[in-house]
Order: structure tokens, then C-alpha cells, then sequence
């Protein structure tokens, strides 16, 4: 692989502070996942991500969570399929209203891996991601892990994008290292960059026990609230660089 994407999670402001030093993080990445409201952002954050996005020529993708701003989306939530994919609908359409134009489409937290594992929570997100992808003309990519979201999008007429985690440990079965578990979070920036040019070179990460397994990725994704997210960003990117790896968002 000679091109790899490197997104973040960005625009996360919560009660009017932001939880990230978006500024600096949109300097180095080719793909911004920007929180339309379900977990954090609002009118002026978003608006604020896109006009970043621009200036630094960076793609925007719609980050929607299940609607729970009190936990940072990262619980999950029990809703039925069509209150749900409203929900992402209208997370959307805040985005599209901010002036963005969505590339794609990430689902975040608790709903990332709710859609991995739940055909019926896929479902509904594919749905909402489909009927915009019907408004604007175009189908919008949906990035995620492997697992029922695959097929949820492909059913949908949707391109599916993989993505692989540089922040993140990974357990043997292709899963994150749930949050609050050891070797869960990483931010070493040394190590994260050199996962990095592995991942896009390889296509294969290291797990928490010291494996290896398969995670060929289009996008590699730094957290931009993760501890030294703008060191771990700027080392992946110069290490990406160096290594002869254009750094370009594949939407």
C-alpha cells in the first residue's frame, strides 16, 4: 500500500469545551470524524470543524452516537431500530445544516461497536446513512471494524470502509481492549507511530497478549481525546511520511 487515510475523532465539545486540541490535530490528518450532537458537539462546534476542515484540506465524516450526550456516547443504549435511525438521521442532517459535506460516515462508541455485533442496530444505522446517501446523490461510505455493519452497509448500496485502531489495544479476536482494562489505551507516540507504518505496510497489529493478527485497513485512526493525542498524531504522520506512505483520504 502506497496511500493510507489517518482519521480522528474531532469536534467533541462538551457544554462549550472542547475535548481535544482540534487545531493542531487537524494539521496532520487527512480525515476528521466530527460529533454531530448524539454524544457531544453542537451548531457552533460543528460549523467551527468545518471551516478547519477546509482551511487544512481535510475530508469530513459524520460521527453519530447513540443519543447520550451524559455519557460521551460510550454506553450502550437500548432503542427500538426506528427511533434509532432518526436519531442518526437527524445527526446527520446537523452536520449537512453546519455546511459539511459528508465524505462518510463513523459510528462512535458504545454505537461503533453496537453496530459490529447487532444486525438490527446496523440495520438502522445503514438506513439513516442511506436515506441521506439518497438526498445527496451519492453513496456515503460507512468506516467500522468487521461484522454485521459490513453487510448492513453493503445490503443498503453502501461502500464499506475498514479502519484500524493506533491507539487502541486490540484482543485476539480482532475486538478493542474494552476502555478501563489494562492495554486498552496506548500513547506511547515511538510505538503508535511505528504500529502505524506497519499497519498501512503489513496489514497486521500486534495484540495486547503479543500476536499478531490480520487488520488491513484503509484508515488508521488516532483518537484526538486520547492522553498525547497531538504527539501520537504528529509522530504517525512523520513516520508515514518518512516512510514514503502519502497521507490522503481514499472518499
Amino acid at each position: 500500500m502506497s496511500a493510507i487515510d489517518l482519521n480522528a475523532d474531532l469536534g467533541e465539545t462538551v457544554d462549550g469545551r472542547p475535548t481535544a486540541d482540534d487545531e493542531s490535530m487537524f494539521a496532520v490528518i487527512s480525515s476528521a470524524n466530527i460529533a454531530c450532537g448524539g454524544h457531544a458537539g453542537d451548531t457552533a462546534s460543528m460549523r467551527e470543524a468545518v471551516e478547519r476542515a477546509a482551511r487544512f484540506g481535510v475530508a469530513v465524516g459524520a460521527h453519530p452516537s447513540f443519543p447520550d450526550r451524559a455519557n460521551f456516547g460510550r454506553s450502550a443504549l437500548i432503542i427500538e431500530p426506528a427511533a434509532l435511525a432518526a436519531s442518526v438521521a437527524a445527526q446527520l442532517a446537523a452536520l449537512v445544516a453546519a455546511g459539511a459535506e459528508i465524505r462518510y460516515v463513523k459510528p462512535h462508541g458504545a454505537l461503533y461497536h453496537a453496530v459490529i455485533s447487532d444486525r438490527e442496530v446496523a440495520d438502522a444505522v445503514a438506513r439513516a446513512i442511506s436515506d441521506l446517501s439518497s438526498t445527496l446523490g451519492r453513496a456515503l461510505p460507512v468506516l467500522g471494524l468487521d461484522g454485521e455493519i459490513r453487510g448492513a452497509a453493503e445490503a443498503a448500496g453502501l461502500p464499506f470502509v475498514r479502519e484500524a485502531f493506533l491507539d487502541r489495544g486490540y484482543r485476539a479476536d480482532g475486538s478493542l481492549v474494552p476502555r478501563g482494562e489494562p492495554g486498552a489505551l496506548l500513547d506511547d507516540p515511538v510505538h503508535v507511530a511505528a504500529r502505524a507504518v506497519r499497519l498501512a505496510r503489513e496489514g497486521v497489529v500486534e495484540t495486547a497478549g503479543g500476536t499478531l493478527i490480520d487488520a488491513d485497513a484503509a484508515s488508521l485512526c488516532v483518537h484526538g481525546d486520547s492522553p498525547a493525542a497531538v504527539e501520537m498524531a504528529r509522530a504517525v504522520r512523520a513516520a508515514l511520511d518518512a516512510d514514503g506512505l502519502a497521507v490522503r483520504a481514499p472518499w
